[in-house]
């Protein structure tokens, strides 16, 4: 689904159209494996800009969910979902990680634009790291979810050496298994109850997991 955003001040873009992508992102390392594959749940968006702020879904402005729609609307809204806690231009795998308190990230593209480096009909134009304004809150420790995985979260067992981020308290589709305790800057540091190593990202990119 197309839809148009308001350029952005300092280019005379004019108006471009945008698709939203939600992706959640999370990667994790078992102890004594190789590093794991990322976990990519994504479900496709389209989002349908209301015109407020000269940058759509700048930081601190907030969006309405739909069925398969994302739609910006005033934070004051009765429709406002969630907010945005930070905005980067370019890729999610090359740009910087979203805030720990992220719950969500949406994948902003233009659409058939003038210029498309792999043929997908697509120019990536940035992310915007979103929190739920009411609970659930998936990217609080130990809630299931979010793009980064953090001290207290916890996560099962997914095969071949891979672990994926699920509730602490049970309520996800599986059962936690390790809790991730502590994050250090390398793995030496880990207490002797270490039991997975969980890839965090960060100054401490090494989460030491326990065994629930």
């Amino acid at each position: 689904m197309l839809v148009c955003t308001a350029a952005r001040p300092r280019a005379a873009w004019g108006t471009v159209c945008a698709l939203l992508l939600v992706v959640a992102l999370t990667g994790c390392q078992k102890s004594g494996e190789s590093p794991s594959g990322r976990s990519d749940d994504q479900a496709p968006t389209a989002a349908h800009p209301s015109g407020f702020g000269a940058v759509f879904l700048a930081v601190d402005e907030c969006g309405s969910r739909g069925r398969d729609t994302f739609t910006e609307v005033p934070c004051t809204s009765e429709r406002a979902a969630a907010r945005v806690v930070a905005r980067y231009d370019g890729e999610v795998r090359e740009g910087p990680a979203c805030p720990a308190r992220t719950d969500f990230v949406l994948h902003i593209s233009e659409s058939r634009p003038a210029v498309d480096e792999d043929g997908d009909g697509e120019v990536p134009r940035g992310y915007a790291c979103m929190r739920n304004l009411e609970p659930p809150h998936p990217g609080d420790p130990g809630g299931g979810g979010g793009p980064r995985t953090v001290v207290g979260d916890c996560v099962y067992g997914a095969g071949r050496g891979r672990v994926r981020e699920t509730a602490c308290d049970g309520s996800g589709r599986r059962d936690p298994e390790y809790r991730v305790a502590t994050a250090v800057t390398r793995r030496a540091e880990c207490p002797p109850a270490t039991q997975l190593y969980v890839s965090l990202g960060g100054e401490r990119p090494v989460g030491c997991a326990v065994r629930i």
